[in-house]
């Protein structure tokens, strides 16, 4: 089995960009077009790397959730979560961060990278706010690089698709992963009350 291990052999298994657009689309802001794909996503994929290593984590959040405040800056608030910090970690050792914001029904995606603060302003965190919550913090995102993706890899995950979409009940619930993973560190845990009183949960929580 032979391993790629130089820029010389992967430009040998891969042909050029297929066309100038391919490079033409790469700019160093948010332009317009852009800020509408953001404005009307109201999910995002967030990747970050630290002394930890790699870390993505899901954002989301009714569409509008993530501003552009200038061409060269877009603002994200942080909600209420495990408090792991995986992201907000890595941020803080090394603030380089990937975005791919997704809109349901939309091939396409739109991809931003970028440096990013953590920003804990009293009035900022009060302007993100939902349901009269305030945002635990905001992060702050000095674009680079912004590009949208063509649909082939949503075409073909069919992600949109309905006729693709598995019944939740064909895979392990939240409540019976944490039941085996507290099992695993000799801690007692219902699996079943957890996924039962998790819709509740949610409406009680998720803000």
């Amino acid at each position: 089995m032979q391993e790629i291990t130089s820029l010389e052999m992967l430009e040998q298994v891969y042909a050029a960009p297929a066309s100038e657009r391919s490079i033409w689309k790469e700019i160093d802001h948010i332009n317009d077009l852009y800020r509408q794909f953001i404005e009307a996503s109201p999910f995002l994929i967030l990747s970050t790397y630290g002394a930890r290593g790699v870390d993505c984590s899901p954002r989301g959040d009714p569409p509008g959730f993530v501003r552009v405040v200038a061409p060269d800056c877009i603002q994200i608030p942080d909600r209420k979560g495990n408090n792991r910090l995986d992201s907000m970690r890595n941020i803080v050792d090394n603030g380089q961060v990937g975005l791919i914001f997704l809109i349901p029904n939309v091939g396409e995606t739109v991809r931003v990278s970028g440096s990013a603060k953590i920003l804990i302003d009293e009035e900022l965190c009060r302007c993100f706010a939902v349901n009269g919550k305030p945002a635990s913090s905001v992060l702050s995102i000095t674009v680079h690089k912004a590009y949208y993706q063509c649909q082939k890899a949503l075409v073909r995950s069919r992600l949109w698709d309905p006729e693709s979409h598995v019944e939740r009940g064909q895979l392990p619930s939240a409540g019976q992963m944490a039941q085996h993973f507290s099992a695993h560190h000799g801690q007692e845990f219902d699996g079943q009350a957890y996924d039962e009183g998790y819709g509740e949960y949610m409406k009680k929580n998720i803000y």
